[in-house]
C-alpha cells in the first residue's frame, strides 16, 4: 500500500506537468477560483492551478527527502561502520562526536544554517542531509558490534580475510537490512522538515512549488473555513506521503529481519 501511494505521487511529480497546465501561469481573472472542471482542485491567489503546482512541486519535495536522506545515510553508515569495528579510542571518539551532534537541536540548527546560507534546494538538500545521520550511525555501530562476535565472522579472521573483506564481505551485507529501513524513516523526517522550512518562509522560494510553501496560502482564518482547496491538497500531499514511506519502511524490517516474522 504505501509503495502503491508513493508510485501515484512519483509518476505525478514526473509526467503531471507535462500533461497539465503551466503550473507558474498567472491569471488575474482566475484568482481563488473554487474547483471546477477548468482547474480540478481550483487556483490560488495569483490564478495557478493548483493541481498543476501540487505535483511539480511533489517533484521538489520528493527530491529533497530522497538526497537528504541518502547523504544521511552513507554520512551515518560510514560513521557506524568504522566505530563499531575499530572499537577502542576510534569508536570512544566517533561516539562523543555523535553525541555532541545529538544534543545540538536539530531543527533549529536546521533553521539557522538555511536561513545563513540562503534559502534554495540545494541547501536545504545538504544541510539536512548532515544533521539527519546521527540515529542511523549509532543503529550501524550497534548492528556492527553484534556482528562482527558471531561465528561466521571468527571463521572468516581465522582463515586469513583482512579489514577490507570483513567490511565489506561479511559484515555490511548483514547491517544492510537496518540501513535501509531507518533511511526511509530518514526520508519521511526530511519532507516534514521541508514542508516546515517552507512553510516559515525560508524553505524552497516561491515562485519554485513545493509542499511547504503551497500550504503557505492557509495563513488566514477565511481562508482556512472558505477556500479549503489552497491547503487540503498538499496537507494531504505530505501526509499520505509520510505514511506511505512509513508503512514501507515497516514493510522492509518486517521482510528483511527474519526475527521480527511471526510464525
Amino acid at each position: 500500500m504505501g509503495l502503491a501511494i508513493l508510485l501515484i505521487f512519483g509518476l505525478g511529480s514526473v509526467f503531471g506537468p507535462f500533461v497539465l497546465q503551466d503550473p507558474n501561469a498567472i491569471d488575474l481573472r482566475q484568482i481563488r477560483k473554487a474547483p471546477s472542471r477548468s482547474h480540478y482542485l481550483g487556483t490560488d491567489q495569483l490564478g495557478r492551478d493548483v493541481i498543476a503546482r501540487l505535483f511539480v512541486a511533489g517533484r521538489i519535495s520528493l527530491s529533497i527527502g530522497l538526497v537528504a536522506a541518502a547523504i544521511s545515510t552513507v554520512i551515518g553508515t560510514l560513521v557506524g561502520m568504522v566505530s563499531g569495528y575499530s572499537g577502542g579510542w576510534v569508536d570512544d571518539l566517533l561516539q562523543r562526536f555523535t553525541e555532541l551532534v545529538m544534543t545540538i537541536p536539530f531543527f533549529f540548527v536546521v533553521v539557522l544554517l538555511v536561513a545563513l546560507l540562503g534559502p534554495s534546494v540545494f541547501n536545504v538538500m545538504w544541510v539536512m542531509g548532515i544533521l539527519a545521520w546521527t540515529g542511523i550511525a549509532r543503529l550501524v555501530r550497534g548492528q556492527v558490534l553484534s556482528v562482527r562476535e558471531m561465528d561466521f565472522v571468527t571463521a572468516a579472521r581465522a582463515i586469513g580475510a583482512g579489514d577490507r573483506r570483513m567490511v565489506f564481505v561479511h559484515i555490511l551485507p548483514n547491517v544492510l537490512p537496518y540501513v535501509m529501513v531507518s533511511a526511509t524513516l530518514t526520508v519521511a523526517g526530511a519532507i516534514l522538515t521541508e514542508a516546515a522550512l517552507s512553510f516559515l518562509g525560508i524553505g524552497v522560494q516561491i515562485p519554485t512549488a513545493t509542499w511547504g510553501n503551497m500550504m503557505t496560502s492557509a495563513q488566514g482564518l477565511y481562508i482556512l473555513k472558505h477556500q479549503p482547496w489552497l491547503w487540503v491538497p498538499p496537507g494531504l500531499a505530505i501526509s499520505m506521503t509520510v505514511i506511505a514511506v512509513n508503512l514501507i519502511g515497516d514493510g522492509l524490517r518486517d521482510a528483511l529481519d527474519p526475527r521480527t516474522r511471526i510464525e
